[in-house]
């Protein structure tokens, strides 16, 4: 399942969700063909294996643990250093607020789906309404950042894609620099798992943050995407580290887990974020295949470095 169609699916039933719970509680079979033990625990509410050092702030995208409800994704979250639950709406930002947490980053509005963004002039009326409703709520929560998407191409030139989406961003980041929010765009990729999508490449985006030339706009990098789409990770978030303003995970191929089962260097990738100067969240975006908060905590210990 993508975000969009979780996102698109989050009206499920209680049973649905009080089902997806359940399964998250359950144990994992010893010995079950999943690769390194997540942790030397079978408890998943169990102490970390070490002391974070908290350099990274991280943070978790609840869309992709299987509709846990958030409450319990707090309450974990929360004890195994997480800073922030991201990707929420306004009505549940009041959850965060009782665990101590943040929503590093707000959820899209409604006119700005992952398919139909800012590259398209017709659009960009109803997005700025959008945006001009939503960025005050962002502040008043004291939220850092407002995800948007460029849309798909449909045919759209991207040189065209490029000039029309900074067009419609110039528009918007004036308020965003008033209110001190920072609007960051999604690098996604085109290839496996949002076909078409325009902002697929970090030299793109790159180029459309030098056209907009606000401090409050910028790249959302993730790792996941940019893996598939173009690689050579840390040669490329060091040179373009001007341009992020939020980095996500996943495990590449599938999207699972950040450990040794796939063939991303988690701990060299985070070095070299912090080593670029980077004080914001890292979202931790995978989806597990064995137990959700045991995977959770492996990933937070993996990105602490």
């Amino acid at each position: 399942m993508t975000r969009r169609d979780f996102i698109a699916a989050s009206g499920a039933s209680a049973a649905s969700v009080l089902s997806a719970a359940a399964m998250a509680a359950a144990p994992v079979p010893r010995g079950a063909p999943f690769g390194p033990s997540p942790s030397p625990s079978d408890d998943p509410a169990a102490p970390l294996a070490r002391e974070l050092k908290g350099t990274l702030k991280q943070s978790v995208c609840q869309w992709c643990f299987g509709g846990m409800p958030l409450d319990d994704l707090c309450r974990e979250g929360k004890a195994m250093g997480l800073k922030s639950v991201e990707l929420l709406g306004p009505e549940q930002w009041p959850t965060l607020e009782k665990y101590g947490l943040t929503c590093a980053v707000a959820t899209m509005v409604k006119a700005n789906p992952i398919g139909r963004g800012f590259n398209r002039v017709e659009h960009h009326d109803s997005i700025i309404k959008d945006l001009e409703a939503r960025l005050p709520l962002v502040k008043k929560a004291n939220i850092p950042a407002q995800i948007v998407f460029s849309g798909n191409r449909a045919g759209l030139d991207d040189k065209q894609g490029l000039e029309n989406c900074a067009k419609g961003l110039k528009r918007i980041t004036p308020l965003a620099e008033d209110l001190g929010i920072t609007i960051v765009m999604e690098l996604l990729n085109s290839k496996v798992d949002h076909g078409d999508y325009m902002c697929d490449r970090t030299p793109w985006g790159a180029e459309l943050v030098k056209q907009v030339g606000s401090p409050r706009f910028k790249l959302l990098y993730d790792i996941y995407h940019m893996q598939i789409m173009e690689g050579d990770v840390i040669r490329t978030i060091t040179d373009h580290k001007d341009a992020i303003g939020h980095y996500h995970t996943a495990g590449v191929p599938g999207r699972n887990e950040i450990d040794a089962t796939q063939e991303l260097q988690y701990p060299a990738i985070c070095a070299a974020i912090l080593k670029t100067g980077y004080a914001g969240y890292l979202g931790q975006e995978f989806m597990p295949k064995r137990d959700p908060m045991k995977s959770l905590r492996q990933a937070v210990e993996i990105c602490d470095v």
